[in-house]
């Protein structure tokens, strides 16, 4: 539905404005100004449709927003049932609000005749008159159409609105012509005509049906047999394609149930094999495992016979009437202190650490655990080996003495507590704790004194020294 005209009342005659105040204003001053008065034209628009008055509405529009000739999108009635779509009355109101308004105002209420509606054509393009203020266009499925006949009495008034042409009152008017009568005559022939041609040829077709009903029932038959045929045709064709892929299928499982039994076949013999495999291998398995045992408690034998030859080469002994204080070879060493360090005889206390050094570096070998320091002995002038700390980068500087003369104090203490250190590591090996990492000589004698502990006799030396040990393997003794 169009809205082809101004929606605004009609107001008197309207005098041209004064432009000359824009020429030589700014564009965007002029461009504001056109803005502010097509504004004040412009207004927001919606219709309702009314069966009758005082109901409800049978339909609301979309609401079209600052236009002065609103065109509403299309809608159709059919979905309210045939008591609206046939209806040929309706009333419609046309609300309206400008922009210094807050609610809609009631702008045009019509009571409509869809019978009284004017046609003016399928688009507006050739429609050249002029249309009255407010006027209403429906656009329906077959064109356009207005009303003029339904405006208030005051635009009826307007020399302006439409006005229908007054029909002569006198005279009279040629309604037919005689030409047109006689060819009304022969059309109604012809349609009788036809009409008894079509009741001819009817009763004709029912009698050619009833004298050949019989074949008319054969060919049928026939035709239903054909079908029959077809469809069982195609029923076998498809049950004999279900029968080629059940075949294959088939022998599908065949040769995989084939395959399966071979693989069993060969796996059985593989289990067989691996079964008579295993029971050789736990035979031998035993045979070394007591092997084993043997030559592990031959191994502490000779672990304890050698600790045992350490403890009366490098003899530890305690000090009279001095807690904690030992001598070793007839040496003494006192607590790893700076105190006794310093307080004891220098040539006294480095020889005493060559032979820890030494005993330490035999003990490594004998019970096969590496020292994370390794000791050098040599004599009075040992040494020992840092290469774990990463401050330092020459094997000079990793190099720390074990004797007092002509080296800071430092370097010796931190020797002392590095070959300290790599006792404790041989006693946690053992499953021994350390009470105190200062006793050097305690230490030792107590580990040397776990190490030759055990029951029975200590084993005797074999003949010929290491050759007599390897004879003595390849004998089995």
């Amino acid at each position: 539905m169009d809205g082809s005209a101004d929606i605004r009342p009609a107001i008197g005659k309207l005098r041209r404005r004064s432009t000359l105040n824009w020429t030589n204003a700014h564009p965007r001053v002029r461009q504001k100004k056109l803005e502010d008065v097509t504004g004040g034209r412009m207004a927001d628009t919606w219709f309702s449709l009314h069966c009758s008055e005082g109901e409800e509405p049978i339909y609301v529009s979309e609401t079209i927003n600052k236009a002065m000739n609103p065109s509403f999108r299309f809608f159709d009635l059919n979905t309210y049932g045939p008591a609206v779509s046939r209806r040929e009355d309706l009333t419609i109101k046309l609300w309206a609000r400008t922009e210094k308004m807050e609610d809609f105002m009631l702008l045009i209420e019509r009571q409509l005749s869809l019978r009284s509606l004017q046609f003016i054509g399928k688009s507006l393009e050739n429609f050249h008159h002029p249309l009255p203020q407010n006027c209403i266009l429906f656009h329906l499925s077959d064109g356009i159409y207005t009303s003029f006949t339904d405006l208030p009495l005051d635009e009826l008034s307007n020399p302006t609105s439409f006005q229908p042409s007054k029909l002569p009152t006198q005279g009279v008017q040629p309604t037919s012509s005689f030409d047109a009568l006689m060819r009304l005559s022969n059309l109604d022939d012809c349609i009788q005509d036809a009409l008894a041609t079509r009741e001819k040829l009817s009763s004709q077709i029912s009698s050619l049906l009833k004298e050949h009903q019989q074949s008319l029932a054969t060919i049928n038959s026939a035709s239903q047999s054909q079908d029959s045929l077809s469809s069982t045709e195609r029923s076998l064709s498809a049950e004999q394609k279900l029968l080629r892929l059940a075949q294959k299928r088939r022998s599908d499982l065949q040769a995989s149930l084939v395959a399966r039994r071979t693989a069993i076949a060969q796996g059985t013999l593989s289990q067989q094999k691996a079964e008579s495999d295993l029971i050789l291998a736990r035979t031998a398995l035993t045979t070394l495992a007591s092997k084993h045992q043997s030559t592990l408690t031959s191994l502490q034998g000779q672990t304890r016979r050698i600790c045992e030859d350490l403890l009366s080469i490098y003899s530890i002994d305690p000090i009279p009437n001095k807690p904690l204080s030992f001598t070793i070879c007839s040496l003494p060493l006192p607590t790893a202190t700076s105190a006794a360090l310093s307080s004891s005889s220098p040539e006294i206390t480095s020889a005493a650490l060559s032979l820890v050094a030494h005993i330490t570096t035999l003990l490594s070998s004998y019970l096969r655990t590496p020292l994370p320091y390794p000791p050098t002995p040599h004599g009075s002038t040992s040494s020992i080996l840092d290469p774990i700390s990463t401050t330092l980068h020459s094997t000079p500087q990793r190099t720390f003495p074990l004797y007092q003369k002509s080296v800071p104090p430092f370097r010796f203490e931190y020797a002392v507590f590095l070959l300290n250190s790599d006792i404790e590591l041989l006693m946690s090996r053992q499953g021994l704790r350390m009470v105190d990492q200062r006793s050097t000589l305690p230490n030792l004698k107590y580990l040397l004194y776990v190490l030759t502990a055990g029951k029975g006799e200590l084993p005797g030396r074999k003949v010929g020294g290491v050759r007599g040990l390897r004879a003595g393997e390849g004998d089995g003794g």
